[in-house]
Order: C-alpha cells, then sequence, then structure tokens
C-alpha cells in the first residue's frame, strides 16, 4: 500500500470543507470531491502523469451526498486509492454509499440536530438571554457537532476503507437521528410554552398568541410528520414577531 502521508489527508480533509463550492445538477458533489481528493491523488499519482488525469476525472463524476458525511466517503476513498483497488471497484463503492450517506445526513443534521439546536437557541432568548449568547450558543453547539461528524467520518474512512458500513453499524447513527428528533420535539414544546407564558404579560395580545399555540398543536396532530418543518420554522417566526412587539411596545 502507498501511504500518502499525513500533509496530503489533512489537505484533503480540509477541503472537503468546500465540497458544496462547485456544486451543480449535473455531477452535484462530483467536483468537489475531485477537489478535495485532489491532494492524495496528486502524492499517488506525481511519477504517472495518464494515471493521475483518469483517476481525477473518474472522481469528478457525479456524487451526491450529505456534506457533513461525504466525509465517510472521501476517507474511505482516499483509503482505497493507497492501496491500489480497481477504479471500477471505488466507482462501485462511492455510487453505493452515496444515497445512505445523503438520507441519514439528512436525518441526523437537517431533521434532528440543527432543529435541536435552533430550539436551544430560542428557549435561551425567551429565558432573557443577552442576544450575543444565544448566537454564541447556537454557533457552539451547531458546529461542535458538525466538525466531530466531519472529523469522526473522516477518520473512519481512512481506518476502515471499503467497510465503512461497520462504522455506521456500530454507532447506530440512524437510532441516534431518532433521538435527535425526539429531543427536537421536545424542545420545540418547551419553547412553545414559554413563548406562551411571556406573551401572557401582554394583555390582550396573549389571546392571540394562545390561539396560534391552539393552531400548532392542532395542525401538528393532523399532519404528523409532515408539519414538523413548517411548525419549527413557524415557532422561530412567530416567536421572532413576540419579540419585536415586546421590543417596540
Amino acid at each position: 500500500m502507498k501511504k500518502t502521508g499525513t500533509g496530503s489527508r489533512l489537505r484533503a480533509f480540509l477541503r472537503s470543507f468546500l465540497i458544496q463550492g462547485s456544486w451543480n445538477y449535473r455531477t452535484m458533489l462530483g467536483g468537489g470531491f475531485a477537489f478535495a481528493i485532489l491532494p492524495v491523488l496528486k502524492r499517488l499519482y506525481r511519477d504517472d502523469p495518464e494515471g493521475f488525469r483518469q483517476a481525477l476525472q473518474r472522481h469528478s463524476e457525479h456524487f451526491n451526498a450529505h456534506p457533513y458525511l461525504a466525509d465517510l466517503a472521501l476517507g474511505a476513498t482516499c483509503r482505497m486509492e493507497e492501496e491500489g483497488r480497481d477504479p471500477e471497484e471505488i466507482r462501485r463503492f462511492k455510487v453505493a454509499v452515496r444515497g445512505p450517506l445523503g438520507s441519514l445526513g439528512d436525518a441526523l443534521v437537517w431533521v434532528g440536530w440543527r432543529p435541536a439546536t435552533v430550539l436551544v437557541a430560542l428557549a435561551l432568548a425567551l429565558a432573557g438571554a443577552p442576544p450575543w449568547v444565544v448566537v454564541v450558543t447556537f454557533l457552539g453547539i451547531y458546529n461542535a457537532g458538525h466538525l466531530f461528524l466531519r472529523i469522526w467520518g473522516f477518520r473512519q474512512g481512512l481506518e476502515r476503507s471499503s467497510r465503512v458500513g461497520d462504522a455506521l453499524r456500530y454507532l447506530a447513527l440512524p437510532r441516534q437521528a431518532d433521538r435527535l428528533a425526539g429531543l427536537a420535539a421536545l424542545l420545540l414544546g418547551g419553547v412553545g410554552g414559554l413563548a406562551l407564558a411571556r406573551s401572557l404579560d401582554q394583555g390582550p395580545q396573549a389571546l392571540l398568541w394562545a390561539g396560534l399555540a391552539g393552531l400548532g398543536v392542532w395542525a401538528g396532530s393532523r399532519m404528523g410528520e409532515r408539519g414538523w418543518s413548517p411548525g419549527l420554522w413557524g415557532t422561530v417566526v412567530v416567536t421572532g414577531v413576540i419579540f419585536l412587539f415586546g421590543w417596540f411596545a
């Protein structure tokens, strides 16, 4: 196996933060993936210009995944290139993992982690925390999870190569996604309660906010999971209106 060294791997990982920079409808993350893996390819094919050209071309092909979990595929692909795997095997691997990494990342981050961190920030705001505390808390918590997922994925890919499915099963990410969604739902209820409690000091407006809260409960019971995202952002909007009303009253 040809090892490319820590420097090339580190540069590949850092470049993965720009993996969406050339996103398009034809190759989606393909161009970004090729950009990220470029330092590794340059090291592996430094004496083979034609092999480098072919490797770069095949990694520029269509690829799609959640941007935070794409590092799992990137790390595994770097390792497979170092191992000298057949190009067709590497291509089949990338095709096989792009769907699961996309759907799992959406459930874990967009449905679970991001709403949960937004709601934590809203709860702090409703509790009277200064705006800078709210912003710093949200950015700190969200990016801690985001960076952990990227670093964990890249390391697991490098260690396990094409066996990255073992890492996903070990960490039980689908179960973690369900738990995060449940936590976000719990936080949504808490934020709704805080918003309603805050509005009770506003005289006649209390009836308006109480009515909106009742409408939200009814819509949630009728729409089920389809109402989760509209419910979250509806809560954000209503909370923002409450704050604006309080500031300008």
